[in-house]
């Protein structure tokens, strides 16, 4: 699956810190300070900023991003998303995939019955959860079904090239 042009969304912008033009980030990498490891950043205001320097601030990250000099400029950028080129996250080769290449994958049980498509990954703080937008005419008048993304005893293989999710789930249900 090719997104190199994709854009990911690996933070947000978070409040204005101090008065040069400092701001809180919002980390959404697997760990906080990864987020500073991708550069340059998109913001969704469709500008390319670089970070000038960062530093933890308690439990918080904070930021200096380059050409944002003051609490005002600082105030313009509050809230926006953090935003890479796809191609900038790490090859996770085989077995590996991110949320994202998930989505829109075909999701079949093993006896064949086709149960829909990935319209979201999210996690439940258990798990992470497929919600499959189920087919049209669902023999089983389904419309959507949420299947725990657990490996095993739910789901079975993820084909990336074929663009599908084996999973061994009761269609009824």
């Amino acid at each position: 699956m090719s997104q190199a042009s994709d854009k990911v969304v690996i933070g947000k912008i978070g409040a204005p810190y101090g008065v040069k033009g400092w701001v809180k980030i919002n980390s959404y990498t697997e760990t906080p300070e990864g987020i500073f490891d991708y550069q340059p950043w998109n913001l969704s205001d469709d500008n390319e900023y670089q970070i000038d320097q960062w530093r933890p601030n308690g439990k918080n990250l904070v930021a200096k991003i380059t050409g944002v000099d003051s609490r005002d400029d600082a105030e313009r950028i509050k809230n926006l998303d953090i935003c890479i080129d796809a191609d900038q996250l790490p090859d996770l080769g085989d077995e590996g995939y991110y949320w994202r290449e998930l989505t829109g994958m075909q999701v079949v049980t093993t006896q064949g019955y086709d149960l829909g498509v990935v319209k979201e990954v999210f996690n439940t703080g258990a798990n992470d959860v497929l919600q499959v937008r189920a087919n049209v005419k669902d023999a089983f008048g389904q419309k959507e079904r949420l299947l725990p993304f657990v490996f095993d005893d739910v789901v079975q293989s993820v084909d990336k090239e074929g663009k599908v999710i084996t999973v061994d789930w009761d269609p009824g249900f």
